[in-house]
């Protein structure tokens, strides 16, 4: 597919990139005089407010290039956070000057210049030079119907077979040529490091405070609505019993109480049974042999022919271990409920710090968050713990669910 390789969508979207570079480039050092010249005015009034101006002007100079990155240059660049500000003009200037995300655009702005002319000297290099080369036949041909030459075929062919060589080899020279510029936009164009785990530990505080509610109202509800309405009927079941053998003279009545005792019998086992499954619902007991096990016996009773695989060299913590374990029996349930599968697998490794849970059907695919199955409580669960939920189900099959977890918080 070689041949096919220039009129590639990426191959396009990455010419179209270098040749929109020049006029960002432009934009960027237009930008960094006014910042230069805003750094020495700041001796005088004026240049105080110039500088905060400059360093929003970068943080919109950074949302563009970001933009161009992700569209053009297939890059994939988190959005950083919102500018933030107290109220009164002291309080945005003094937001503006310690911007971070707005530095780190200034500073995008000065590292990229040879990174930019590096990536315009290769498509230059490889597209200009093979269409130059390519055409010369035709320049050939012009020049000695204008008999300024005779036609050189001799030299013409080579360069001819050389533009070409060129032109094969442009998209993937461009794309390697677009490396600097990529790592420059995903290291400064992004948000900080910093602000990235602050903006992680946020949303897991969020999301480990809505789980723990909805599992509060799940066992509130289960209690509820099962366990304490059968102890309800437990409690009458017995009191009838008890009038029932206060007047147990008459053979009718003997009968009536035994019925009800054994009425309450059953109540209270299943009660036993509901408050059983409660327990377990909270910390599951097959884990207290370990995850490898507690896996193997769930994948053992799947409805559906599973095979299990695990490399555990080293037990995860016991919050991993409890995450992973409902992950696995929610992603066979919905294995079983809606992929039409004959046959599933799961397997779970640890490895350089990350606990990979997999679960794999031969089903007809079309998994996606949103559409019912319970993926996104799974996803938002994971997040809570830093881990990260990697769906891949085509339309026809298979589905492929990847579950990664740190091994010890």
């Amino acid at each position: 597919m070689l041949i096919a390789a220039p009129v590639r969508e990426r191959s396009q979207r990455e010419l179209a990139y270098v040749l929109m570079v020049p006029f960002m480039v432009g934009a960027g050092l237009v930008h960094l005089v006014l910042v230069l010249l805003s750094v020495i005015l700041t001796v005088n009034v004026v240049g105080v407010p110039m500088l905060a101006l400059s360093v929003m002007a970068a943080r919109g100079l950074g949302t563009a290039n970001r933009r161009l990155a992700q569209a053009w240059a297939g890059v994939r660049v988190p959005d950083p956070g919102p500018f933030r500000a107290g109220p009164g003009l002291l309080n945005r200037l003094g937001a503006a000057l310690g911007d971070v995300t707005g530095w780190r655009a200034v500073i995008h702005g000065l590292l990229r210049l040879p990174a930019a002319g590096l990536a315009c000297a290769a498509a230059a290099g490889l597209w200009g030079g093979g269409l130059l080369l390519l055409g010369c036949p035709l320049w050939g041909q012009f020049s000695a119907l204008a008999h300024l030459s005779p036609p050189g075929w001799p030299v013409a062919a080579p360069a001819s077979a050389a533009g070409l060589a060129l032109l094969l080899l442009a998209p993937k020279g461009v794309h390697l040529a677009l490396a600097p510029e990529r790592m420059l936009a995903r290291t400064l164009l992004g948000p900080a490091p910093g602000e990235t785990r602050i903006r992680r530990l946020e949303q897991a505080r969020a999301l480990a405070a809505e789980d723990a509610m909805a599992r509060l109202r799940r066992i509130e509800r289960d209690l509820h609505d099962g366990t304490a309405a059968r102890l309800v009927t437990l409690a009458m079941s017995l009191g009838m019993a008890q009038d029932e053998l206060e007047q147990a003279d008459e053979s009718e009545r003997l009968q009536r109480a035994r019925v009800l005792v054994d009425s309450a019998h059953r109540s209270a086992k299943e009660t036993v049974a509901e408050l059983r499954d409660l327990i377990r619902g909270i910390h599951p007991p097959a884990l207290d042999q370990g995850l490898e096990v507690a896996l193997a016996t769930l994948t053992a009773r799947s409805p559906i022919p599973a095979r299990f695989e695990a490399d555990l060299a080293e037990r995860p913590a016991p919050v991993i271990e409890a995450i992973a374990y409902f992950c696995t029996t929610e992603l066979l349930a919905n294995v079983v409920k809606h992929s039409g599968a004959s046959h599933a697998a799961v397997e779970v490794r640890a490895h350089d710090g990350l606990l990979t849970l997999r679960v794999r059907d031969d089903g007809t695919g079309g998994a996606a968050i949103g559409t019912g199955s319970g993926l996104g409580g799974l996803a938002a669960r994971v997040q809570t713990l830093d881990g990260m939920i990697d769906i891949h189900s085509p339309a026809g099959g298979p589905t492929v669910i990847t579950v990664e977890l740190p091994l010890h918080i």
